[in-house]
């Protein structure tokens, strides 16, 4: 029997058979995933956690720091046991010494959402814990748009759409591109529209131009201007300056919508095109065209995730924002400004208009949060001062972290550093699928069930389906929900009552149904549930906040000190921070290709799955190289290290080496080596400063510092190797074997 299901990366139908789980993309998904091919073969793989596992040191020594974590061997015990010692280790800790940060992608289900879950227990259990705030993907846009143009959730969602683009752009400057691999995954979506928008507006006559290093980040057609790491904002100052000399930008829009706008003007002298090709390598008179093109036209500007997952990542939003407001034409269908359209699903989509199924997670009783990439800096430093946004913040004293849902040394950086400041904890817990290498560092592993093992409810703000996710396969061993789990532990610390609220886990999806039936008069849950699938209404595309505030600034300003557009920002100005001014700038990096290490690495998202979600399925592993992830370069950078396609080569810096399979390619810029995140980290020594993973991660090679003092985001997109042939014997990879049995 078919039955419906949802991913991150699209809707589906799954039906079990005598030769395994055959999974159909939904009916109308006009451009599925190629990811839901990692789903058949993820079932009951050799890969999973099946019983309750603890770390030898950890169940014999007791709680405490201990550098043995991720090289120490594991013992399965049986869940009550695991559990009454669990409840136990909790009741030792004030919820300022409990992180429950929990970050990373766990279910498109709104009720088995591993965040959630985690953090209302911890609430309800501990009393509340240490919080992250921010993303990984985009911590430091979030910070400076709030400042600058209202709350990102606000103004770059819902706000331009693919319809817009398909109907109404004449060019898109894609600063960073839009890679359709990642505007493939994101929270359940139901059809895939991106790549038919692109292909509409191309039709229309529409220019489409990749900024960036990777010729692979637009569609084939577009114009590709191959720019070094980090000088996106060089060349957009470039375009601005050529807008103000030559009379083409739009100076009643920035008079009516905008602030600062002559601050901002002043500093563009010597900017000029000539400046910015110095720096970019785009010859003067195509910056100087491509600037003419669009002030001729309507143009939208997007800046990818990837730019501001990167040191002074804050600068090429507000500088992209900048750029959009001399033009003219924020708040025009398929024109202005839209940070991190192409970056992920949820963007370039109309808003449903009725409640959407969300997990209430209770009072945290903890004031205590951090940046969320600034984990390793809290376990190294307790105490120690760190400026954010504007204050001066300590450290908490955090002695035990609870995992679900996430796997940080996937998205964290520098992991010889990330794998130092685990050991500093008392206990770690996780609850986990698989043996992930977070799974390999903690000292209490629960065996978690995979989302085709269990019921949900698939549904997202910004997606008109709300998917009925059947459980389609019975789970391996003896892996539970995290809502069991956390049921059994509440229980244990007295406030089971209060943490179920006497409802099972099917009670718990017909009570986050009912908002969005009675909004709509919708049919009953069980009528819902045997259909699969129910269509909700969305918002009209009428632009969402921004284009009610071009309609009328006055009667609907934006959620800024000014109600405008802030081209320079008295808030961010009074903080002092050199690397983050009062107004968008370019900083020349501080880590650059030098002669111990010549080449820009660009670590970036994979194509082959989400994140490091289900790296042994079929379709990731199909399309590694001798077992190993696939590292790109230019033929210019391959020829003189006598590196040819398929050859096994090191990637390494002060921080760490990986191995990788070679493709020699044109598509990526010379002095740039292209390897993507998401191969669960292998390394040769587990206990070593200085980690060499033989299976291809590159977070051993990237930073671990801030964006800047403003956001204190992430710093993962770039960094710089060494690349050399490896002709020598290396060990298989053995990143899916289980530690245990």
């Amino acid at each position: 029997m078919s039955r419906t299901h949802s991913t991150h990366w699209g809707a589906f139908r799954g039906t079990l058979t005598a030769d395994g789980l055959r999974v159909v993309p939904r009916a109308g998904d006009p451009d599925p995933s190629a990811l839901l091919d990692n789903v058949p073969s993820a079932v009951d793989h050799p890969a999973r956690v099946r019983r309750p596992a603890v770390r030898r040191g950890w169940w014999e020594d007791g709680a405490g720091p201990d550098d043995r974590r991720g090289r120490d061997s594991y013992v399965e015990v049986e869940w009550d046991a695991v559990l009454d010692r669990l409840a136990a280790e909790l009741g030792r800790y004030r919820p300022e010494q409990v992180y429950g940060g929990s970050y990373g992608w766990a279910s498109a289900g709104r009720f088995h959402h591993a965040q959630s879950q985690v953090h209302r227990f911890l609430n309800h259990a501990v009393g509340g814990y240490v919080r992250s705030v921010g993303d990984y993907s985009g911590a430091a846009a979030q910070t400076v748009l709030a400042h600058v143009l209202g709350p990102s959730e606000q103004v770059s969602k819902g706000t331009v759409t693919w319809d817009q683009v398909a109907a109404h752009t004449d060019t898109v400057l894609a600063f960073g591109g839009m890679n359709l691999k990642n505007s493939a995954v994101g929270g359940g979506i139901s059809a895939h529209v991106e790549r038919g928008a692109l292909a509409a507006a191309a039709a229309r006559g529409a220019l489409l131009v990749n900024v960036g290093p990777l010729r692979s980040d637009l569609p084939e057609g577009s114009r590709w201007l191959s720019v070094p790491p980090g000088s996106d904002t060089a060349l957009m100052f470039g375009l601005l300056h050529t807008l103000v000399q030559e009379d083409l930008h739009d100076r009643g829009f920035l008079d009516r919508y905008c602030v600062g706008w002559d601050t901002l003007a002043a500093h563009l002298r010597g900017r000029d095109a000539e400046w910015a090709a110095e720096i970019t390598g785009v010859p003067a008179a195509e910056i100087r065209q491509l600037a003419r093109r669009a002030a001729a036209g309507r143009t939208l500007v997007t800046v990818a995730q990837s730019l501001q997952r990167a040191e002074f990542g804050e600068q090429p939003v507000w500088a992209g924002l900048a750029l959009a407001a001399a033009l003219g034409q924020i708040g025009l269908p398929g024109g202005g400004f839209c940070y991190g359209l192409g970056s992920i699903g949820h963007y370039g989509r109309s808003r449903v208009s009725v409640p959407v199924a969300a997990v209430p997670q209770g009072h945290n009783g903890c004031d205590e949060a951090i940046p969320v990439a600034r984990i390793a800096d809290m376990l190294l430093h307790p105490g120690e001062p760190y400026p954010f946004n504007g204050e001066q913040r300590h450290y908490p004293q955090v002695r035990l972290a609870y995992w679900a849902g996430g796997n940080p040394f996937h998205h964290h950086q520098d992991l010889g550093r990330l794998r130092r400041a685990f050991a500093r904890l008392d206990t770690f817990v996780v609850h986990e699928p698989a043996w992930t290498a977070t799974a390999r560092h903690a000292d209490v592993v629960l065996p978690t069930t995979w989302t085709i093992e269990r019921e949900d409810l698939g549904a997202a703000p910004f997606d008109p389906v709300l998917t009925a996710m059947h459980r389609l396969v019975d789970p391996p061993g003896e892996a539970r929900d995290d809502y069991t789990i956390f049921s059994d532990l509440a229980a244990r610390l007295g406030v089971g009552e209060a943490f179920t609220e006497g409802r099972d886990a099917r009670g718990w999806l017909e009570w986050l149904y009912e908002p969005t039936r009675a909004a709509l008069d919708g049919p009953p849950f069980a009528e819902f549930w045997a259909a699969g699938e129910w269509a909700l209404p969305q918002t009209p595309d009428t632009g969402g906040v921004i284009g009610a505030f071009r309609a009328d600034p006055d009667a609907h300003p934006l959620p800024t000190p000014s109600g405008r557009i802030e081209l320079w920002s008295a808030t961010i100005d009074a903080f002092g921070y050199p690397d983050a001014p009062g107004d968008p700038t370019w900083l020349p990096p501080t880590e650059a290709p030098d002669e111990r290490h010549p080449l820009w690495l660009v670590a970036n998202q994979p194509a082959t799955r989400l994140h490091s979600q289900l790296d042994f399925g079929a379709h990731s592993r199909a399309h590694k190289v001798r077992g190993r992830e696939v590292a790109r370069l230019h033929p210019a950078d391959a020829g003189p290290r006598g590196i040819a396609t398929g050859d096994l080569v090191r990637l390494s810096n002060d921080r760490g080496a990986c191995l990788a399979a070679a493709e020699v390619t044109d598509g990526v810029r010379a002095g740039v080596v292209q390897l993507p995140t998401g191969a669960w980290f292998d390394p040769l020594d587990p206990g070593a400063d200085v980690p060499f993973c033989v299976h291809g991660n590159p977070n051993v090679l990237t930073r671990d510092r801030g964006t800047s003092p403003l956001a204190q985001g992430c710093t993962g997109q770039h960094t710089t190797v060494a690349l050399e042939r490896w002709d020598a014997p290396v060990r298989e990879v053995r990143a899916f074997a289980p530690p245990v049995g």
